[in-house]
Order: C-alpha cells, then structure tokens, then sequence
C-alpha cells in the first residue's frame, strides 16, 4: 500500500448497493490503465532487484495460485518476487482488494473493468481476452463493470511489474473484491469457478500451465498512530511484547487457515479470524485482504477440484513486517514512502504458494 492511512480509514467505513455498469465504464478511447504509482520504468525494477539482491532466471514451475503483498516495495520487495517466482502461466488472473470501494458504494458483487491493457515499466500489459468470456459466463446479479474502481485501486497495480518482468508476454484478468459476507464468497467464487473451468475445456488448457491465480493481500496492520483516527488498531499494545503477540496472532492464522490441504472450513475460518460475525463490513483483525483472501482461494480451490478433484495444498514461503527486517531505499528511484515503519505503525506481509 503507497497510502496506509487512506486503506484504513475506507476500510472502517460501510457501503451498498452497486451503481449500474453502463455509467462506470471508460470511453473507448480511453482503454489504457495508467499506472499511478510504484514501479512506472524499467530501471527502476532493475533497482530494486539489484538492492534486494534477486536474479530472475527461467524456471518450470507451474504454480496454480499464490498470495502475494501489495505494500510499498522498500518494505515487501522480497515477499513479491517469494509469492510471484513460480507463476509462469501467460494467462494470469489477479484477485485484488477493493479499498475504496465505499466511496462508489460497491458490495458483493466483483468488480470486473473494460481496460485493454495496464500501464507497466515494460509497455502495456495486455488484458486478456479471458476477461470478457468470464464476464459472459458469469450470473449478472455475480459482477459490475466499474473502470472508476479500477483505476483508483492500487493492490493489482502493485503486482504487475514483477509479473511482466519475468514474462513480457503475459496477460491479465484484473477482479477486485469489494465487502462481501462469506454466503457470497461461496456462491460467487463457485460460479468464477465453473465458468473458468469451462473455458479450459474449450481452449484445452491446463490450470498452472496455461491459467494462474494471484491473489493480493497485504496482512494485519498494526499500531496506535496515524491509522485514521482508530484506537482500535493494537489491542496487545505497542511495546515489543505486543508486536510480537500480534506477529504470533498472524501466524497462527497463516498455519491454521492458509497452510496445507486447503478447504472450505479452513477459508470460513479465515473470515471468522478477520471480520466481524454479526457485520461482514466491519473488521475484526486488520488484513486488507480479508475479502480478496477467501474469495481468491475459495475460487482457486474451487477450479482445482473441477479439473483434478482434489484440494489444493498450500504452502508457507515467508512472513515478514515493515519493522522486522532491513530496508531498501526506493524514494531516491521516484517511488515515494508516506507510511511509517515503527512499533507503532507496521504492516505484516505473508507468501503462500498453492499446489
């Protein structure tokens, strides 16, 4: 996230009823989404691989889906290229938050756009045309087109760069997941699903070869200064004792909900940890992906069990917090910092690869 204030502040705000697709899609002159922030050129990847210590070279994992962060790259840079290394399929479908969602009064519905490519530091990154077959697979009542949410969203902007990096042919399905009740997950996610699955059939492809899931998800924002007015953000307190007790919460998220065999109690669980049961809307522990989170692998489990009948199995890549490991420097190369990174105020990152 460039903005943690701004996520957290939307996210302890409610919203509604979705405004109609035909008022939020762009002019067809107008097909291009520009990048608004992180990487915009190639030098400046190059950069921040060089500072990480990271070399790409070619490998032949098939990865299914992954779990990756969307922070600022001075504090996530090696949990991006950790989660992304092994997604080689051309066709890449990308589950993303919805943070400002309320503020077009979006809910329970996903929110699909009409964008031909995405800005990237290697050229456009094309949309593939899997984005208008799903949409035409889909139940209506299941999404809405809304180009004004995609362009203002930031958590699959994020991504892009190391995607199209390591493969400058590759294509994107961009969805973001607005406020939706676990009820919604379960339905919709089993309609993008079937939907997916049918296409595979069509186009004889297989699922990590020709079709990946990456799902976006930043992890428990913590601490008790600038988050937008909140006093709610670090119940085990600020000093070091209380980071760690949060860290340790984290984690026993990650290993029970996240890790291994994959299943629908494991996924219900996640959003028991995260949102409130009496309102979906409100919070419960502060992941900015605990809608992207659930939904993304409910569907990737989903397609796995149509294509192989059998769960996915995840796997623990790394954990790690703005304030629990050396820094780059990324505001020198044109890429602003505006959080802090302190017991105070931290961000929490996790990767996981499913299989």
């Amino acid at each position: 996230m460039r903005s943690l204030l701004m996520i957290v502040s939307i996210a302890l705000i409610g919203f509604s009823c979705t405004p109609s697709a035909d008022s939020n899609s762009l002019p067809e002159d107008t097909k291009v989404r520009h990048a608004r922030g992180y990487a915009q050129h190639d030098w400046q990847m190059d950069s921040v691989y060089n500072r990480l210590g990271l070399k790409d070279s070619a490998n032949d994992l098939q990865w299914k889906a992954a779990i990756s962060p969307h922070d600022n790259y001075r504090f996530a840079g090696q949990l991006y290229y950790e989660s992304l290394r092994g997604i080689n399929a051309p066709n890449i479908i990308l589950i993303g938050v919805a943070h400002s969602a309320r503020n077009y009064e979006l809910q329970d519905k996903l929110v699909f756009g009409t964008f031909k490519e995405w800005e990237s530091p290697y050229g456009g990154i094309k949309v593939s045309a899997l984005n208008e077959e799903i949409m035409g697979k889909l139940p209506k009542e299941d999404f809405i087109v809304h180009d004004s949410m995609q362009i203002i969203e930031h958590s699959l902007e994020a991504i892009i760069p190391w995607l199209h990096k390591k493969n400058r042919a590759a294509e994107i399905v961009p969805i973001l997941v607005p406020y939706i009740s676990y009820a919604g997950i379960d339905s919709i996610s089993t309609h993008l699903a079937e939907a997916v699955q049918q296409i595979l059939k069509e186009k004889n492809w297989e699922y990590g070869k020709d079709v990946a899931i990456v799902i976006s998800n930043d992890a428990v924002h913590y601490g008790d200064l600038e988050w937008g007015g909140s006093t709610t953000m670090a119940p085990m307190g600020t000093d070091e004792a209380g980071t760690e007790k949060a860290r340790q919460k984290d984690l026993e998220i990650i290993n029970t909900c996240l890790t291994n065999e994959l299943t629908a109690d494991k996924i219900k669980l996640f959003t028991a940890y995260t949102v409130q049961q009496e309102d979906y809307k409100e919070y419960k522990w502060v992941w900015c992906g605990r809608y992207s989170v659930p939904f993304g692998l409910s569907f990737a489990n989903k397609l796995n069990e149509l294509e192989y009948n059998e769960e996915l199995t995840g796997t623990f890549l790394g954990y790690q917090t703005s304030i629990d490991h050396p820094l780059i420097e990324v505001e020198d190369i044109g890429m602003k910092v505006s959080a802090l990174s302190t017991n105070r105020h931290w961000v929490a990152y996790v990767s996981m690869v499913y299989q």
